[in-house]
């Protein structure tokens, strides 16, 4: 894979759960679709295996594919916005025109007492990925932190954040 931007994000929350149940509401459908917007996660879970999410219509939102998989405390894998896909905000179209390289994302699980810190590091990015707008979900610095904030909540509380 073609090396990108140095551009990243990073994000950090500490959550009152097991890595194990972190990493399974990471990778399950039925997790996904509570915290992140209604969106559908599937993978096989194995380097060099695919994923993908979808949308809660069923329409691919974003591929990738499996860089390293160690459960439960490290998850990497290609971020792919599919070409063709008619509901992008005309940010994120901007973005699809200038750049078709994947970027990164990685997932690191540690255990600390009975929390779980999780970090997400998310690179190879360009500046389009970043909206400065904080009364919106568009952009990764705003995206992001909404669904962790929500995959927070459901875990500690059996509730997500309702958008």
């Amino acid at each position: 894979m073609k090396q990108g931007s140095d551009i990243k994000f990073i994000y950090t929350t500490y959550i009152a759960a097991s890595p194990e149940k972190v990493w399974e509401a990471l990778t399950s459908s039925e997790y996904s679709q509570k915290y992140w917007f209604g969106s559908k996660i599937e993978g096989d879970w194995k380097v060099g295996g695919g994923f993908r999410f979808l949308d809660p219509n069923g329409e691919l939102l974003v591929v990738g594919k499996i860089l390293k998989c160690e459960r439960p405390f490290l998850l990497s894998y290609t971020w792919e916005l599919p070409p063709g896909f008619k509901s992008f905000p005309p940010e994120i179209k901007a973005r699809l025109e200038k750049s078709k390289e994947p970027t990164r994302v990685t997932y690191s699980l540690k255990q600390m007492k009975d929390l779980t810190r999780l970090t997400l590091l998310h690179e190879d990015l360009l500046p389009e990925d970043f909206i400065e707008n904080p009364d919106t979900f568009v952009g990764l610095n705003n995206g992001w932190p909404a669904i962790l904030s929500s995959l927070k909540s459901l875990l500690e509380t059996g509730k997500a954040l309702q958008f």
